[in-house]
């Protein structure tokens, strides 16, 4: 049995895989929560002013000259249209589905930092080419489905639970779609769907070549306001490390086997019957990248 045939998805949430990881949950709470608030502000009125036309004037991703703030690169990702609820629906289960194994595998800052950023990117793009207010996550989700096909190619996605499509060609799909929908004079703001997804593939290559530490960046923000105790600091999961001997050992003796890439299939399977025992974040960093390695052959 090649590897291929298991690239599948696997059960999550019993083997240290997290169904709902720290910051996709946090997410997703924060998000709920903003759209209730709009909503609710959509029925109040400050002055003869409706309270969602002051929420969206101060938040949402105004244009350059229409009152555009610096901090709205961040707080237009978790407005959503409170007329179409599938926009907020899609964007939060978009976000869940491709999003949970990408946190499980690079941990819960570096998982942060990349939604954040690709929601950046997606909103500098439609500050520079577009001259219209904008809300959503979507740009940040297309940076996590972008992530999801450079991590797993050629994993199955079953679409409307049953045409099997992998995932590297059916996210490209949407992204053309985007690109050849841009100007099509739609409320969808397309550009910023494809500032994300081009967010997202650089960070992915960069992180490919040069291995991103988070944790210096996030340490970096910590020491400058050091003073300012976090009651947080400890909600961010870290992929985890191992300090056992006896288990280094054993590992440094698997990966000296397979350190010319002559990995066999009984191998693969040993790493993900310890995922099934013990859960993903006790792999090693060895094991972790030749999983991760062997997910991209075809």
């Amino acid at each position: 049995m090649g590897y291929e045939s298991r690239d599948y998805h696997r059960p999550t949430g019993f083997g240290g895989f997290s169904f709902f990881p720290p910051v996709i949950k946090k997410l997703l709470i924060i998000n709920i929560a903003v759209y209730l608030v709009q909503i609710l502000l959509s029925n109040i009125t400050f002055d003869g002013v409706r309270g969602s036309s002051w929420f969206s004037y101060w938040f949402a991703l105004n244009p350059v000259g229409g009152n555009f703030q610096i901090w709205q690169l961040f707080s237009y990702q978790f407005m959503h249209s409170t007329v179409n609820f599938m926009h907020i629906f899609m964007n939060m289960f978009i976000l869940w589905m491709f999003g949970m194994e990408i946190e499980n595998i690079w941990g819960s800052r570096k998982f942060l930092l990349y939604y954040l950023l690709c929601g950046v990117g997606a909103g500098i793009l439609q500050l520079l080419f577009a001259d219209a207010p904008t809300i959503g996550a979507s740009g940040a989700v297309y940076g996590i489905m972008v992530a999801f096909a450079m991590f797993f190619p050629n994993r199955l996605i079953y679409i409307y639970f049953l045409l099997p499509v992998k995932a590297k060609y059916l996210i490209v799909f949407w992204i053309v779609i985007e690109f050849m929908s841009v100007g099509d004079m739609s409320l969808v703001a397309h550009l910023a769907h494809l500032g994300g997804a081009l967010t997202g593939f650089i960070f992915v290559m960069f992180d490919r070549r040069n291995s991103i530490n988070v944790d210096k960046i996030f340490d970096a923000f910590k020491n400058a306001g050091k003073n300012a105790k976090s009651k947080t600091e400890h909600t961010f999961r870290k992929p985890f490390h191992s300090t056992d001997r006896s288990a280094g050992v054993r590992d440094a003796e698997f990966y000296e086997i397979n350190k010319n890439d002559n990995v066999s299939q009984d191998d693969i399977d040993r790493i993900l019957d310890k995922i099934s025992e013990s859960g993903y974040q006790n792999l090693t960093e060895k094991e972790k990248k030749i999983l991760f390695e062997a997910s991209k052959k075809k």
